[in-house]
């Protein structure tokens, strides 16, 4: 007996029942598979295939993959654990943004133990133990797992979900998977820190220890990329916001950053630059509540599948939310009067704060924030202006990304998942609509089968920065069910009611994020359209500062952000300070450019441009602003 299997290039063969995407790879020759992905689910390479099915062999550059090396890598970790601290008690160890972590029930670890949990793993690693995947029923799980009273607790929970386990040598975990076949595999990994964290993220909760770590098939990988954490942390944003007064955190608003003057000046000069798109590419811009009643969220679907990341309050003795997205309140615009398909494609921006109740463990500095403002939009077109839409959105990508920011990225499409709203004509024709756009943009994509939302197929876009990570920022989702769930329609050609299609989009993504990334990206030295200090002027003597105050009044008429330095410490030093604090141009006046009408010129990286006249360098100056260039 056969199944069939359909591979991701839409080709498809025949293969015996039971198979493994194991025995698959390796009849059609691909090499370093790390897991599979059945009908859209991450299944382990050795699963038996029992059904016609949709295969994708997954490497460790994919996304899944390294998410099941990583989760492989916490079992070894664990296991290291356990033999050197016997009373310890595991709780969960899943992945993190770039690696994979455990919390642990035991005494405070000191960052001295890391090197010998290292070593534990080395030999584990170098055991190669096979790892085998156990299915158990609720008695065994109990029995098994007796004596840790976390692994007990998560079992009488999970009492709709299938228990099952992982063996490698003499350690058993309890885990949904999946996993690497070999412990053999894990071959280059490092422990990065450890810290404390609550159990489920709740302060009430027993406070355990959390050991970070990243991983790699190969040596040369884990090299290169401590190699690029060392100079992530010459560029943590959180340091760099401190140091140049962008933006500060405090306790009392956990998620939420106070933006300072400067980097106020950098967050509006990037939303005056998106707005000033907007008026160009036929949007409409609004401006929406903050609080809506618990009578939208349920009719948009959010209160059934969202209430745990809102903000929920009374008023009027009624439920309300703070609003985590801006969706619903653009189909109540476009609802709020009879739309002809003449209006179509209708296009709403919206900069308007969110708020998303995050949990307080997974908050990092301005990229994982609570409250949020996104260049957020939404378009109502119908099914025949989808592909236009895409390119059109894709065009304005590329202006923002390789014309202006010039960082390269890679481009998804999630396509249709296990469980999903709409029709399957619906699906095929969205997806085939996003593929032919991003085709007739000459813009290459790979498909993450099975994540499109459950309301439609979505295109993910990583942006790489300047020392190779890669950040998700944009996104462009297809949505058919939102406008029909809240009864949104237009007049049609044909004298008929019909649903438009609505298209979610965010380009920037999130200004907090965006912030975040690009002071990291840039190192603090921003480009000068967007820095908040273009030019400072340095006075050499007390008598020459109304010159200076002169010229940096003629800068600022012209909107060049020019600021004065006629203190009576020594050029040198405030030179010096002006290069620390990151100033594009740091201009030096004196008696000779008294006398000449002229100022001299030096940039942050102390190289000398020499003398102008003053109303040559400020033309010079507005010419690199309008161009959006880094300072030469």
């Amino acid at each position: 007996m056969t199944v069939k299997i359909g591979f991701p290039d839409g080709k498809s063969k025949d293969y015996k029942k039971g198979t493994t995407p194991a025995q698959i790879a390796e009849e059609i020759g691909i090499r370093n598979i790390i897991a599979a992905k059945l009908d859209g689910e991450i299944k382990d390479l050795t699963t038996p295939i029992t059904r016609d099915s949709r295969l994708m062999l997954l490497k460790f550059e994919d996304k899944e993959g390294k998410e099941v090396f990583w989760h492989t890598s916490a079992h070894v970790l664990a296991q290291a654990v356990t033999r050197l601290y016997p009373k310890a008690k595991l709780t969960i160890g899943p992945n993190w943004e770039n690696g994979f972590f455990y919390d642990i029930d035991t005494d405070p670890f000191h960052p001295d133990d890391l090197s010998k949990i290292e070593k534990e793993m080395e030999k584990i690693v170098r055991e190669d133990h096979k790892i085998e995947r156990l299915e158990l029923d609720k008695k065994e799980a109990l029995k098994t797992f007796k004596d840790n009273q976390y692994k007990t607790e998560l079992i009488k929970e999970w009492e709709d979900r299938e228990l099952t386990a992982y063996k490698q040598g003499e350690f058993i975990d309890l885990c949904k998977g999946p996993h690497l076949s070999r412990t053999g595999l894990v071959k280059a990994f490092k422990l990065v820190k450890v810290s404390g964290a609550y159990w489920k993220g709740d302060q009430k909760n027993k406070q355990l220890q959390r050991i970070y770590g990243v991983s790699f098939p190969e040596a040369k990988q884990l090299k290169e990329y401590l190699t690029m954490m060392e100079e992530a942390e010459k560029r943590d944003h959180r340091m760099l916001g401190k140091k140049l007064e962008l933006f500060m955190f405090h306790d009392w608003s956990p998620g939420s950053p106070i933006i300072l003057p400067k980097g106020t000046i950098i967050y509006n000069t990037l939303l005056e630059f998106i707005r000033s798109e907007y008026s160009k590419r036929g949007y409409k811009e609004v401006i929406t509540p903050q609080l809506f009643n618990k009578a939208l969220w349920e009719l948009s679907g959010h209160w059934q599948y969202y209430t745990e990341n809102m903000f929920l309050l009374k008023v009027d003795d009624q439920e309300f939310s703070l609003k985590p997205m801006n969706c619903p309140s653009h189909v109540l615009i476009f609802k709020s009067r009879t739309r002809s398909y003449r209006e179509l494609p209708l296009r709403i921006a919206d900069f308007c704060c969110l708020h998303r109740n995050e949990l307080k463990g997974v908050l990092g500095g301005m990229t994982r924030v609570r409250k949020f403002s996104q260049d957020d939009a939404h378009i109502f077109c119908t099914e025949e202006q989808i592909e236009e839409e895409i390119k059109s959105l894709l065009d304005f990508f590329k202006y923002i990304y390789v014309g202006v920011f010039k960082l390269p990225f890679r481009v998804y499409i999630s396509t249709k998942p296990e469980k999903a709203m709409g029709t399957e004509d619906q699906w095929e024709k969205a997806e085939n609509s996003l593929k032919k756009a991003l085709d007739a943009s000459k813009i290459p994509f790979k498909l993450k089968e099975g994540e499109g939302a459950f309301y439609g197929p979505k295109i993910d876009i990583d942006v790489k920065d300047s020392i190779g990570r890669e950040w998700q920022l944009s996104t462009i989702q297809l949505d058919f069910q939102m406008p029909n769930r809240m009864g949104a329609e237009y007049e049609g050609a044909d004298g008929k009611k019909h649903v438009p299609v609505m298209i979610h989009r965010a380009l920037i993504g999130t200004f907090e994020r965006f912030l975040g990334v690009i002071t990291e990206h840039y190192a603090g030295k921003f480009p000068i359209w967007l820095s908040p200090e273009q030019v400072r002027i340095l006075s050499v003597a007390d008598r020459f500062s109304g010159y200076a105050e002169k010229i940096a009044k003629e800068f600022s008429k012209k909107g060049i952000r020019a600021t004065t330095d006629t203190r009576t410490e020594s050029i040198s030093y405030k030179v010096r300070e002006a290069q620390m604090e990151y100033v594009n141009y740091i201009i030096v006046v004196g008696e000779k450019e008294v006398n000449d009408g002229t100022v001299t010129v030096r940039t942050r990286d102390n190289k000398i441009l020499g003398q102008f006249r003053s109303d040559e360098f400020l033309q010079q100056l507005l010419r690199e602003v309008e161009s959006k260039t880094q300072a030469s």
